[in-house]
């Protein structure tokens, strides 16, 4: 049998709150990426293998371990992916074994009970246990005496479970282990270090250093030659420790989160009642409560089960739906549950189990890209390209001008003439020449820039935590910045999850206070307290004293059992009068959810509960307010219809509680029958209309006003009827007006569903409420959404979401009502349920791009003016201002620390003013050229003027040659140094006047601005020796400081030139099409 499309065999999750439905086949991908452009990669969620590599075979890489490192390791995924084929393989073989086996032996198994080896504590062994399990050894189970014989040998009640005290579970972590597994070690610090080692310019700078080093001692002795050797080594040395505590950091912060996505929460029962409790510590022995939806947290065996189907592709690789039953009681940890519910007693935990062995076997995570982090690649790939043709240009030029002797040293005389110059000291100043080539490369070709994105994504993940968003895929974190669309849920995301009856009808008339027991007849009352005590997937948990009474399950069952405690239910009795014979739990398609009960008289009684109006419908009679059964004429269903519109108007969920009678001897026999047994809905008695009051989150509408006013559209997407939706809709700011509710403004989701792809392409963009949505319709919605082009986020919790969640650009799983199946379909899960909690994801996300693109326009800036300065001078005069060690100290400046100062700039409103970014828009806007080439066109032109006019101008054509040219040299690097410090405060806010707006809020930023300076002076006024640099008297640190301090007020007039709205980018492509059509035409 299918369960593919819905069939009334396969419910969705009975704790989706009447928000769930049949899941269908994903659509294909909508990847518009440019396919001719590698590093044109919109989605990176489902790309394919083959299209991540050609970008990284594209990219221009100096160091491929640093660069791909926070990147989807494509090697690892295959060796991952072999691990889980071995382990699988294995599990299969044992199975397969055992069978063979059994099936050899016949008739002569042995029914003598197996010694059972003590544990201490335990007559029965882990050994014992594990073999039972792993090998679904049937007959060993039936020899221990069934699940019964097994909870006896670990002491354990089956209805109440284990005592849960801390010896208890010590005893049991003792006997059966934790649930936990080995994790692989992570990267060490000095691994970090060894990764930055293997920068390809690093490694030559390094070389040329020891060369220089050896020639220096050489020739000038070791006091004084090995200065300039041992500054360019210090330096590199460096940049590779600042680089290595950066990522190291970086990686910790990845590795906390990482542990945060595999701690899963989850119900189990000890001492009679229901808490929670993190995955890892579930014991050997204790009983949970499984339902659709849930992860089976470890191996064990089933004690109850209603129509429970599990999933057990991941851990034998065939995506096939198993039945759970008394002839297969075995499950494996790590499988979904597919369908239905039941109860485990847990035999296995941690490395005892397949799936434990597994996770420790690929639980390093391979990592993953973003799309930000491709397109960031490419615009490095494009800056290395020009700055490595600019570094081969300048080491043509000064080895062609230093071997032509057109090359003078500081005292004015002539470096190289043929036949006279030592070789020694030919080679040491060749090598200096391509010391100064090399570095060259190392400050044009960005290796900082897609790194960038790493560093602020993980200070956003971080940063996000605390405000209750995990995120479990990078990319969703930036993509989140371009969501033009949210399609969320109503309950628990918009309104508070927290229902309570406040209207109910019962006996034919309205009850006030609907909590009022005298108002109900005898046989009503009695069969109501029936139908809520059995018909649910709650818990009533009564303390000995009686006080504090504990309700648990899904907030509408919740509130209807607080409901049957109101009206005189006592929960444990009423079950324990009769018992179940078949559960059809919750079914989202028929919005309802029903049990077969056998009464203490050996009556079969039937119970419904589900959406009003539908349930209603199926009901011919009900029982007035004496105990008759009275047929439903049309003026009582007009009554009952009309109770459920008032209800609905004042936005209250309205359920309906019906029953009607069996004849016992038409109920299916065997437990194999009765699984796909169809409840009875026809013909029922309606014994109750209830309306349950979810109230809205405070603030609510003020999120959904500050979404619509960022061009963030928010669609509500409900499983309530239409009428609850649109007082919800209204309340929330969702919809204006009342009379704002038309078609297809507001829509129901079956008639969005019976319309065609072109219909549904037509009106999805009008849509602002679906009501009696599926989570089928939630998809449709998506896929036309996205058809159309816009970037869609979907809430979800229910298994049925998990197609939607997969299919939307961003999924967004609820961490307290979600399933684990709806989370592991997620980008990222919303820890509060609470929609405010959304906008804080959209703003984070477009601080990610912001942060970016600063800095970018940061970096691009310190690019251009190093090249331009260094090429102009070196063509012109055979010598450069900036020399390698100036230019490593530049590169840390712009790379490392710049990244730190600007990545991790935290949101602001400003952000929330803007439209959401298009993922097609260049990363480097009109805005952004504009900044950055008036402020590189004012640090060339300054410098440049220092270089060539600088003795005159300060004031050194009477001083000696040699010093007045280290003094120039060292103003224009000074200068130019504190130029980048001052600029970093204007690619803090590239649009805005006010640079300084937060400013001191942000201690990272401050901190790494005054460091910057600190070691500015002590460089130039301890270290010159190293950094071939002279101290610099108060007027000329005047003058630098000034040059720097003019980018201040230049920024602000330069934000007063007006920039075409039409992107450069555009421009361009638009010359290069015309200029292709006459050709095509020839």
């Amino acid at each position: 049998m299918s369960y593919a499309n819905g069939s009334p065999h396969r419910p969705p999750p009975p704790d989706t709150d009447l928000e769930a439905g049949p899941p269908t086949a994903r659509s294909g991908d909508f990847d518009d990426g440019d396919v001719s452009d590698p590093f044109d990669i919109t989605r990176t969620k489902n790309a394919s293998i083959e299209r991540l590599r050609r970008w990284r075979q594209a990219a221009l890489v100096l160091n491929a371990s640093r660069r791909f490192r926070y990147t989807l390791d494509l090697k690892k995924q295959e060796e991952k992916t072999q691990i889980l084929r071995k382990i699988r393989a294995h599990a299969q073989a044992i199975r397969a074994a055992y069978l063979f086996k059994a099936a050899g032996d016949g008739q002569v198994i042995e029914t003598t009970k197996p010694p059972a080896a003590s544990a201490g504590e335990f007559p029965i062994g882990q050994e014992q246990l594990a073999s039972v399990s792993r090998e679904h050894d049937t007959v060993a189970l039936q020899q221990y005496g069934g699940v019964a014989g097994i909870s006896n040998l670990l002491k354990t009640n089956l209805e109440k479970g284990i005592h849960g005290d801390d010896a208890d579970l010590l005893k049991r972590r003792n006997a059966f282990g934790s649930n936990d597994y080995p994790r692989k070690k992570g990267r060490s610090f000095w691994m970090f270090m060894w990764d930055a080692c293997k920068d390809l310019t690093l490694i030559i700078l390094m070389v040329a250093a020891a060369a220089s080093l050896a020639l220096g001692i050489k020739s000038e002795g070791i006091e004084e030659g090995w200065y300039d050797g041992g500054s360019i080594a210090f330096a590199v040395i460096l940049v590779i420790v600042v680089t290595a505590i950066s990522d190291y950091k970086q990686s910790l912060q990845f590795r906390n989160l990482n542990e945060e996505k595999r701690n899963i929460h989850l119900e189990v029962i000890r001492g009679g009642r229901r808490i929670e409790i993190s995955i890892y510590e579930i014991v050997g022995g204790d009983v949970i409560p499984l339902n659709i939806g849930n992860q089976v947290p470890a191996d064990g065996i089933l004690i109850t089960g209603h129509s429970l189907a599990i999933d057990e592709s991941s851990m034998t690789g065939e995506s096939k739906i198993v039945h759970k039953d008394s002839k297969d009681p075995f499950l494996m940890s790590g499988c979904k549950v597919a369908d239905g519910s039941g109860t485990m007693l847990v035999t296995g935990v941690g490395v005892n189990t397949e799936w434990g062995l597994l996770m420790a076997s690929i639980s390093e995570d391979t990592g993953e890209e973003t799309p930000l982090q491709v397109r960031l690649n490419g615009v490095a790939t494009f800056i290395g390209i020009v700055g490595l043709s600019v570094a081969v240009v300048v080491l043509i030029v000064l080895l062609a001008r230093f071997f032509s002797g057109h090359t003078r040293d500081a005292s004015g005389n002539v470096q190289f003439k043929a036949g006279k110059t030592k070789v020694g000291d030919a080679i040491d100043g060749a090598i200096k020449i391509v010391t100064v080539a090399v570095t060259i490369v190392v400050v044009a070709v960005p290796e900082g820039l897609p790194l960038a994105v790493t560093l602020t994504l993980a200070y956003s993940m971080r940063k996000m935590m605390a405000d209750k968003a995990l995120v479990r895929r990078l990319s969703a974190c930036e993509t989140m910045g371009s969501a033009t669309t949210i399609c969320s849920d109503k309950t628990g995301t918009l309104t508070m999850n927290q229902m309570t009856v406040v209207e109910a009808y019962a006996g034919g008339k309205k009850n006030d206070p609907p909590g009022n027991k005298s108002e109900l007849s005898p046989k009503l009352h009695s069969l109501l307290i029936e139908g809520v005590a059995q018909n649910t997937n709650g818990s009533v948990y009564v303390p000995e004293g009686g006080n504090d009474v504990e309700v648990s399950g899904s907030p509408t069952e919740k509130a209807i059992l607080h409901w049957g405690l109101e009206i005189g239910m006592n929960f444990d009795s009423t079950r324990s009068e009769s018992s179940i014979i078949h559960v059809f739990p919750f079914n989202s398609e028929k919005k309802r959810g029903g049990v077969a009960v056998q009464t203490a008289d050996s009556e079969v009684h039937i119970h419904w509960k589900g959406a009003a109006e539908i349930v209603l419908a199926c009901c011919t009679r009900y029982i007035d307010a004496n105990d008759q059964l009275v047929d439903m004429d049309e003026e009582k269903m007009v009554f009952f219809r009309k109770a459920i519109e008032d209800m609905a108007a004042e936005s209250l969920r309205c359920v309906a509680i019906a029953y009607r009678t069996f004849e016992k001897e038409n109920v299916p026999a065997t437990e194999e029958e009765r699984a796909h047994w169809s409840l009875p809905e026809d013909n029922l008695v309606l014994l109750a209309i209830v309306g349950l009051k979810d109230p809205c989150r405070p603030r609510v509408k003020d999120s959904v006003e500050l979404c619509q006013k960022s061009g963030v559209k928010v669609k509500m997407v409900t499983g309530d009827n239409v009428k609850t939706a649109k007082a919800i809709a209204v309340e929330c700011g969702i919809l204006s007006s009342p009379a704002e509710a038309t078609e297809p403004i507001i829509i129901e989701g079956k008639t969005f569903r019976a319309m065609t792809d072109a219909q549904r392409d037509e009106i999805a963009e009008a849509i602002s409420v679906m009501g009696r949505s599926s989570p089928n319709d939630k998809l449709l919605l998506v896929q036309a959404l996205r058809r159309k082009g816009h970037v869609v986020a979907v809430t979800g919790d229910g298994t049925n979401d998990a197609p939607a969640l997969h299919e939307a650009d961003i999924g967004l799983a609820m961490g307290i009502q979600g399933t684990e199946v709806a989370k592991e379909s997620s980008d990222i899960i919303i820890l509060d349920d609470n929609f405010a909690s959304v906008v804080k994801v959209v703003r984070w996300g477009r601080s990610v791009y912001a942060n970016i693109q600063k800095f970018i326009q940061f970096q691009l800036t310190v690019n251009v003016a190093a090249l331009v300065i260094n090429v102009v001078a070196a063509v012109s005069s055979g010598d450069v201002p900036l020399n390698a060690v100036q230019l490593l100290w530049v590169n840390l400046i712009m790379d490392t620390l710049g990244a730190l100062a600007l990545a991790t700039e935290p949101p602001t409103d400003h952000l929330m003013d803007r439209p959401p970014v298009g993922r097609r828009e260049p990363l480097i806007t009109n805005i952004m050229w504009r900044n950055l080439l008036i402020q590189a066109m004012y640090q060339v032109s300054v410098l440049l003027v220092l270089n060539f006019r600088g003795r005159s101008i300060l004031g050194l054509t009477h001083d000696k040659y040699d010093h007045a040219i280290k003094v120039k040299n060292t103003l224009i690097f000074n200068a130019f140094v504190l130029s980048q410090i001052f600029n970093e405060f204007n690619a803090r806010k590239p649009d805005e006047f006010n640079i300084f707006s937060g400013v001191t809020k942000n201690y990272l930023f401050m901190g790494i601005v005054g460091l910057t300076v600190v070691l500015q002076i002590i460089i130039i006024e301890f270290l010159g020796k190293f950094t071939s640099t002279v101290r610099l008297n108060w007027k000329q640190w005047l003058i630098s400081v000034i040059i720097g301090f003019i980018s201040w007020p230049l920024a602000v007039v330069g934000k007063l030139i007006p920039v075409p709205d039409t992107p450069i980018n555009n421009v361009f492509s638009r010359f290069r099409g015309r200029r292709k059509e006459p050709e095509a035409s020839q």
